[in-house]
């Protein structure tokens, strides 16, 4: 199962439509090649005439009880599942050395954001030819459609399975709130005069982490800060730009005046200790992070509630997206119809997603999933608030057009270690930006794509 070398031809071909912007994208396919080489658009998909396994990888909690499922119904096709921490904390890098080894898994939990970065590495598997893709499409909410595919309407492939959104929102401490005479923050600048009230009271509004760099591009997107533009077949770097410097000096003044943890990790014992205590009191945070809190700060049940993010501009409704998966079939599976097969139930069946959205706290990206009667009822632990009403909402505000790079797991390592240096007080989140933008283009030009500035 050893990689192919083309990669080159595909660095090559590789121009704006990986960017797997939120809209249809073009881009040219790797072609030619057998009907096993990942990277050949529309290769063959034939089923394996006898028992098949399939190794897994997924970060997804309680994604181990709908394996189950499939596997007692699938005797033929069983699914092998390892556990593995979310992308960037470390299942990127360990299956970018997997592929190089030869050894990566069949499938892979893949976000949006970073399918363009595997499809660079050839790493992905054309499915578009296996059984039940090509009429699938319609099974899911249109741009996430949009973001597994190459080519426009899907002509050069598709490279995974949508699985679920994130839509942003405010995690919020109402028993807090209510305590201090606080309302859910209409704009971020309420937010940053909750953050001294809430300072005064021995509280932090928030945390800001070094590892979570998703997250603070979701925070970009709400502000119609795209960091990556098609200039015809080149691109154009806008990491640092006016709507991006407008977030950076918002949180900066925010660290500098110490009105967030910047002591704590996104995902972190510590963090969850700091939620149970009452210390840090609110997260911006996506649809999923519902099932975060929940089983993480479980002494807290009852005390939160859900609003929308805050706005720049009073009475506007912008919502950032921090996250949203594939199921992806990789590159070196000898399995691609099986796999395909597995990750279309996976993200379309009723019974895997209930559990995935009851315990994994996903919200699908299947256009059935958004009728699960679980997203129609209050939520106890949130004080029997219908917070996915508020999710719905949001996700019909966010942003479209936001547009990805083809290498965002090298921008998100040149956010996360520019953070780190804020955090230690050796440079601001605005050099970072700066930085950032220039690292990016280079790190396009190393894989032979055209750029403009930057």
């Amino acid at each position: 199962m050893a990689m192919r070398d083309h990669t080159s031809l595909a660095r090559r071909c590789v121009y704006g439509g990986v960017a797997l912007a939120l809209t249809a994208v073009t881009a040219c396919g790797a072609g030619g090649g057998d009907a096993g080489e990942s990277g050949a658009a529309g290769a063959s998909c034939e089923p394996a005439s006898g028992k098949v396994t399939l190794d897994y990888w997924s970060w997804v909690p309680g994604m181990q009880n709908a394996v189950d499922v499939w596997n007692k119904q699938n005797p033929d096709i069983q699914v092998k599942l390892k556990t593995t921490p979310s992308g960037n904390a470390g299942t990127y890098q360990n299956l970018s050395n997997a592929l190089k080894a030869g050894k990566a898994p069949d499938l892979g939990q893949i976000e949006y954001d970073s399918l363009a970065s595997f499809r660079l590495k050839e790493g992905l598997k054309d499915i578009s030819a296996c059984p039940g893709v090509g009429a699938a499409g319609d099974k899911f909410v249109d741009w996430t459609w949009s973001q597994v595919q190459f080519g426009a309407g899907g002509k050069d492939g598709v490279w995974a399975v949508p699985q679920d959104t994130g839509p942003m929102a405010l995690f919020y401490r109402k028993d807090v709130y209510d305590k201090l005479g606080l309302k859910a923050p209409a704009t971020w600048e309420e937010y940053a005069e909750q953050a001294r009230t809430l300072k005064k009271a021995g509280k932090y509004i928030t945390h800001f982490s070094q590892t979570d760099p998703n997250w603070f591009t979701g925070l970009l997107w709400q502000n119609k800060a795209t960091m990556f533009e098609r200039e015809g077949d080149a691109w154009k770097v806008t990491v640092d730009r006016a709507e991006s410097r407008e977030v950076a000096d918002y949180w900066q003044k925010m660290i500098d005046d110490k009105l967030v943890a910047t002591d704590l990790q996104g995902f972190s014992p510590a963090l969850y200790k700091a939620w149970n205590s009452g210390e840090v009191v609110t997260w911006i945070s996506a649809a999923w992070g519902y099932g975060t809190i929940r089983d993480n700060a479980k002494s807290t049940s009852g005390k939160w509630a859900v609003a929308p993010m805050p706005q720049w501009k009073a009475g506007d409704s912008q919502a950032g997206n921090w996250g949203g998966s594939t199921t992806a079939v990789l590159g070196d599976t000898e399995h691609p119809a099986e796999a395909s097969k597995f990750a279309l139930w996976l993200n379309t069946d009723p019974t895997a997603l209930e559990i995935l959205n009851r315990e994994g706290g996903l919200y699908p990206a299947a256009e059935a999933g958004l009728q699960l009667p679980a997203l129609k009822q209050p939520v106890d632990f949130y004080g029997k608030q219908k917070i996915f009403d508020v999710f719905a909402e949001a996700s019909a505000n966010v942003d479209t057009d936001f547009t990805w790079g083809p290498t965002m797991t090298d921008t998100y390592r040149y956010l996360s270690d520019g953070t780190a240096g804020v955090i230690a007080g050796k440079s601001t989140l605005g050099d970072v930006l700066k930085d950032t933008g220039s690292q990016s283009a280079d790190s396009l030009r190393k894989q032979a794509l055209d750029v403009t500035g930057g």
